[in-house]
């Protein structure tokens, strides 16, 4: 830019002087060329660096992710998803008006040395939140909306139920009337199919998988069973238990489930849980004749399913262990109950779709500690019923 300006003055002086005299003045005239120039470029490059500055602010704009300041003001509940990125939870920021944009929330995540730390769950927040402030409200726990439930392995439906009611505030009929149409709550189809013959009853009950949860507020029923369920099926994807049921067992899966459902129920720990599934497989796929199962806990579920008041081992009759009405019974006559009678946990889960290898067709619990003799001889197993007697369990 300076050679260019040198140059216009260079003809100035050509234009505005005799030729033969340019020598004689050089020096002075260099001089005034010069600074007269060096003027000029000083006013023209402020011109530029004050444009230069602005563009810079301008262009800066483009890059610098749009936030807002401070801790924000209006309360607002905000539920993370499970799985979800730091994308994903600042998408749902920026929808519920907590942070202007995704970009503030990500990058003041990845500022902060526990910003991937961000759990699932349901938070107060504020809206109009600076991205930095957001994130530390989302890794302080007392901004998380803790709603645990907690449900052991082998709690029936009905027992959930009444759990559910309670924590939530909904009532026990919201949950038996969502629990009619399993299939809607994410129960595909095939899970309902047999191999035994015998009649297909669809229901929830094995498929509200025992754990804790951390409940999102303001749900409804089927909400709630649709998380409970959805667990369930990502356990059993994780243990291959469709697969496995069908190659290895040669049955249905709906036929182990139930399998595991009676076991979780029958075994006295959870070292017991395989060999009990061993001994239905044996008794209902193996005995030729099959053998009836004669487990108890299968005339309580019918109780409890039609409202009956439930009762021990030791106060159930002949006739109420044989009642041919009772769909569930499990005592004179061979075969499974109807669908499950209870939600399995893992553990018995995977005891019912790898049992131990063993020929029993007996068991009977032995000791307090709820361990069971195993046998496939009936008078051993008589033995093992007078031992469970001396030690004061029968």
């Amino acid at each position: 830019m300076i050679d260019e300006l040198d140059l216009a003055f260079d003809e100035q002086a050509e234009r505005g002087k005799p030729r033969h005299r340019r020598g004689a003045r050089g020096a002075k005239g260099g001089r005034g060329k010069t600074g007269i120039a060096f003027l000029m470029a000083f006013v023209l490059l402020g011109v530029l660096g004050v444009g230069g500055y602005l563009g810079y602010e301008k262009v800066k704009g483009f890059f610098t992710a749009a936030d807002y300041d401070g801790a924000g003001g209006e309360a607002v509940q905000v539920t993370i998803a499970d799985n979800a990125t730091l994308t994903d939870i600042g998408n749902t920021l920026v929808g519920a008006d907590v942070v202007k944009s995704t970009a503030a929330f990500t990058e003041a995540a990845d500022a902060n040395p526990k910003g991937k730390n961000i759990q699932s769950g349901t938070y107060n927040l504020k809206k109009q939140m600076s991205g930095k402030a957001a994130v530390e409200l989302l890794l302080d726990p007392k901004s998380r909306v803790t709603n645990g439930v907690t449900f052991a392995e082998g709690l029936t439906s009905f027992q959930i139920y009444d759990k559910l009611a309670k924590a939530t505030g909904l009532k026990v009929a919201d949950f038996k009337a969502a629990a009619k149409d399993p299939e809607a709550l994410g129960i595909p189809d095939f899970w309902f199919n047999r191999t035994d013959g015998q009649k297909v009853t669809k229901s929830v009950e094995g498929f509200l998988f025992p754990d804790t949860y951390e409940f999102p507020p303001k749900g409804t029923a089927e909400s709630y069973l649709k998380i409970m369920i959805e667990h369930f099926m990502k356990v059993a994807e994780d243990t291959d238990f469709v697969k496995k049921a069908e190659s290895d067992r040669h049955i249905s899966p709906y036929e182990v489930l139930t399998v595991a459902s009676l076991s979780q129920k029958e075994a006295g720990n959870t070292a017991d849980l395989g060999k009990v599934s061993r001994v239905a497989y044996n008794r209902l796929y193996v005995q030729k004749p099959p053998m009836p199962l004669e487990y108890d806990v299968g005339i309580n579920y019918y109780y409890a399913l039609t409202g009956r008041p439930t009762k021990t081992s030791g106060q159930m009759t002949t006739e109420e262990l044989r009642d041919p009405k009772n769909p569930y019974r499990l005592h004179g006559k061979a075969g499974l109950t109807p669908t499950p009678i209870s939600n399995p946990g893992k553990a018995a889960l995977e005891g019912a779709l790898e049992p131990p290898a063993g020929n029993w067709l007996y068991f009977v619990a032995i000791d307090k500690q709820k361990h069971s003799a195993f046998t496939n001889d009936y008078q051993q197993h008589l033995k093992n019923i007078e031992t469970a007697k001396k030690n004061g369990v029968l």
